[in-house]
C-alpha cells in the first residue's frame, strides 16, 4: 500500500470550508424562517403535520448550528477534532425528529382532531420543496471534497427535509381537495424509517468517505474496488 496524496490542498480546503459556512448560514436563514410559518399557520389550522414541520425546521437549526461550530475554526486539525462531537448532535437529531414525526402520524391515524386547509402551508411546503434539494446537493458535494462526514450527515438532514416538504405539500393538498387525512401520516411513517437509517449512519460515522491529505492509495486487488472519487467498497458518499 502506497501513501499518495489525494486529498485537496491547505488553500482549496479553506475555500470549501467557507462555501460550507455559507451554506450552513443560508440553511438556517431559511429554516428559522419556515419553522415561524410553518408553526404558525399550523398553529391557525390546527394542523398537526405543519406543526411537526415546523419543529423539524427547528431540529434542522440545531444540525445547521452544529456543523456551523466545527467550521468556524479556522484551524484545520480543530475542525477535525470537532467531527465525532458535530456528528453526535446530527444523529441526535435525526433520532429526535423520528420520534416527533412516528408519534404525530400516530395520533394522526388514531383520528385525533382534523385539520383545517392552510394555504400558507402549502406555500412554505412548496418552497422548501423547490430550495432545500439545491442546498443540500451544494453542501453535500463540498463535503465530500472536503471529506467531511459531518458536512455529508448535515446535507442528508437538509435532503430529509426535501422529503418531508414533498409528503407535508402532498397532505395538505389531498386534506384540502379529498379531503385525505390518512395520506399525510403514512407517508411520514416512512419519514421517521429514514431518518432511524441516517441517525444511526451519523452516529458510527458513516456518510463520506472522501480521501483525506492522508489517505493512502489501496494496492491490488482492492484499488479494483475503490472508485474514482476514493470511497471504499460498500461506502454510498459518492453515489
Amino acid at each position: 500500500m502506497t501513501a499518495i496524496s489525494l486529498g485537496p490542498s491547505p488553500a482549496r480546503r479553506d475555500v470549501l470550508a467557507r462555501r460550507i459556512r455559507l451554506l450552513v448560514a443560508a440553511t438556517i436563514s431559511y429554516n428559522v424562517i419556515e419553522a415561524v410559518v410553518a408553526i404558525t399557520a399550523g398553529t391557525m389550522a390546527s394542523s398537526t403535520a405543519l406543526i411537526g414541520f415546523g419543529l423539524d425546521s427547528v431540529i434542522e437549526v440545531s444540525s445547521a448550528a452544529a456543523v456551523a461550530w466545527q467550521f468556524s475554526a479556522r484551524d484545520h486539525a480543530v475542525r477535525d477534532a470537532r467531527e465525532k462531537t458535530t456528528l453526535r448532535i446530527i444523529a441526535v437529531s435525526f433520532f429526535a425528529l423520528a420520534t416527533y414525526v412516528t408519534f404525530d402520524a400516530v395520533r394522526a391515524l388514531a383520528g385525533t382532531g382534523e385539520a383545517d386547509r392552510s394555504i400558507p402551508g402549502i406555500v412554505i411546503a412548496a418552497l422548501s420543496l423547490a430550495i432545500m434539494p439545491f442546498l443540500s446537493a451544494a453542501q453535500r458535494k463540498a463535503g465530500r471534497e472536503l471529506g467531511s462526514a459531518s458536512a455529508v450527515a448535515d446535507s442528508k438532514q437538509t435532503l430529509l427535509c426535501t422529503y418531508l416538504s414533498a409528503v407535508l405539500l402532498i397532505g395538505l393538498v389531498l386534506n384540502a381537495t379529498l379531503g385525505w387525512s390518512w395520506a399525510d401520516p403514512i407517508a411520514a411513517l416512512v419519514i421517521a424509517a429514514i431518518a432511524v437509517k441516517e441517525g444511526r449512519d451519523a452516529w458510527q460515522g458513516k456518510g463520506c468517505c472522501a480521501p483525506t491529505a492522508h489517505s493512502p492509495i489501496p494496492a491490488g486487488p482492492a484499488a479494483a474496488e475503490a472508485d474514482a472519487c476514493g470511497c471504499e467498497p460498500g461506502c454510498t458518499c459518492c453515489s
